[in-house]
């Protein structure tokens, strides 16, 4: 089994034994683990990826609207299924096998997703890969949402990977192929229905997700 990568240097040491307050107590060029995000007690919304900080924008009510319609489509179909749906704020730590806080680098907050094995769901979120992670686009982070997560989920083998352009009114949609690739993606937009191999029987119209 695939080990997680590991840091170059160990995590940056918070500056005193008392957590974090404000963001200005962590080095946000240094590296951390998931044990170091859990001391962190800011207002500011934040996600490790491979041991690095990066900030989250604040949510536009455009996109707090189009994540509850679409969570609440999933939780409506989920209903009495096997399967379960999370939004935000909900950490997941990404890991291949290490379940040490301290080991664990990588910590994502999605908009939404779905978890089918819920031995992985424990009281401080999710540990190993959701089975569809859904991220809603806003100015301040297509790119990292389109690059970085892109490469971080189809590493984790996150089955499907939803990403939802509230400006273009349409979805993309990036599944894992037997090689543990993410296949040319489907896109979804106009009038076309949002569907999924992993949720047989779910459909989603856009104009109704995006109130056309």
């Amino acid at each position: 089994m695939t080990k997680d990568k590991e840091l170059p240097h160990k995590p940056y040491p918070d500056r005193t034994d008392e957590p974090a307050q404000q963001l200005s107590d962590i080095d946000l060029t240094g590296f951390y683990s998931y044990a170091n995000y859990l001391r962190w007690e800011i207002d500011e919304r934040l996600e490790l990826i491979r041991g690095r900080i990066y900030q989250m924008a604040a949510p536009s009510s455009v996109h707090q609207e189009i994540a509850m319609n679409l969570s609440g489509e999933l939780y409506f179909y989920l209903k009495n299924k096997s399967c379960k749906v999370f939004a935000a704020p909900f950490d997941v730590r990404l890991t291949h096998d290490a379940k040490d806080d301290e080991a664990v680098t990588t910590v994502v907050q999605p908009d939404i997703c779905v978890i089918c094995d819920l031995t992985k769901v424990d009281a401080r979120g999710c540990i190993g890969a959701p089975d569809i992670m859904v991220e809603v686009l806003s100015p301040s982070n297509n790119k990292k949402e389109l690059n970085l997560k892109f490469h971080l989920y189809e590493e984790f083998g996150i089955k499907e990977y939803w990403v939802v352009h509230p400006v273009k009114k349409s979805v993309m949609k990036y599944e894992l192929d037997a090689s543990g690739k993410y296949e040319k993606n489907t896109q979804f937009t106009g009038d076309g229905e949002l569907t999924s191999a992993l949720l047989p029987g779910f459909k989603l119209n856009l104009s109704e997700l995006f109130h056309n």
